[in-house]
């Protein structure tokens, strides 16, 4: 009897972007539907479903468990971003929850066999970009818009200005992209490994891959969205006391 192909491991190694689900025209446009999308909508759903969860019949005096833990999770966000930000920016505590659970839930989808979204650069280059916009609009708000543009005359300063958010974004992408690449070098090794002793069934598979995915997608992922975040706010603030 054949054993299925779900019980043969990794056989072979193919690394690329994002599958494409199907495709579509509008207007003579080809639109292309990724897996990256889909499974960010499915984050995006999570989240939303979560934080109505949290958030469902709250009371001025919390009195359950619920909203007791949405009031601390709100409260670390703002605490961090008065610690990193000052209170003037303390109206940016929502974007920077927002992003921070965008990409610890982005990665940690991994954990589920799909394909992490923070592995397609596109979706950090995305978030970078947001993040790039509210820094040079703090910059305009600082120096108005003849001393900014003023900034620009030193081509240095342009190269720093564009290196932003391709530096934020490579950061994130290399160490989540490069762990989702490491992990499916662990599995070919250990299924050829398995296959090389004679067993048709990779048991080599079964235990080893998930202790490391420990690192590789909890400790990683969580700690990624924590830089990225922190570079968020401290990229963002440090806009206005430039000179």
């Amino acid at each position: 009897m054949k054993v299925s192909d779900f019980f043969q491991g990794v056989r072979e190694i193919e690394v690329g972007g994002p599958k494409i689900a199907f495709s579509f025209e509008i207007f003579g446009f080809r639109i292309n539907l990724t897996e990256t999308i889909i499974i960010s909508w499915l984050v995006m759903a999570g989240l939303i479903a979560l934080v109505l969860f949290l958030t469902h019949n709250m009371t001025v005096k919390p009195t359950r468990k619920r909203q007791v833990i949405a009031e601390f999770l709100v409260e670390i966000v703002d605490n961090q971003v008065l610690s990193a930000m000052g209170k003037e920016y303390k109206w940016f505590a929502p974007y920077i929850g927002a992003l921070f659970a965008s990409s610890i839930f982005g990665s940690l989808i991994g954990l589920t066999g799909l394909r992490p979204v923070t592995a397609d650069f596109s979706t950090v280059l995305t978030w970078a970009l947001m993040t790039f916009v509210l820094i040079e609009r703090a910059k305009i708000k600082a120096d108005g818009i003849g001393g900014y543009l003023k900034s620009f005359i030193n081509p240095l300063n342009i190269i720093s200005e564009v290196s932003t958010p391709v530096s934020m974004a490579f950061r994130h992408f290399g160490n989540i992209g490069g762990g989702t690449i490491i992990t499916s070098l662990l599995y070919f090794a250990l299924t050829g490994l398995s296959l090389a002793i004679g067993l048709q069934f990779p048991i080599f598979n079964i235990g080893i891959p998930a202790v490391l995915s420990l690192y590789f997608d909890l400790f990683t992922g969580f700690m990624q969205a924590f830089i990225f975040m922190m570079l968020t706010m401290a990229n963002i603030a440090n806009a206005k006391s430039e000179d």
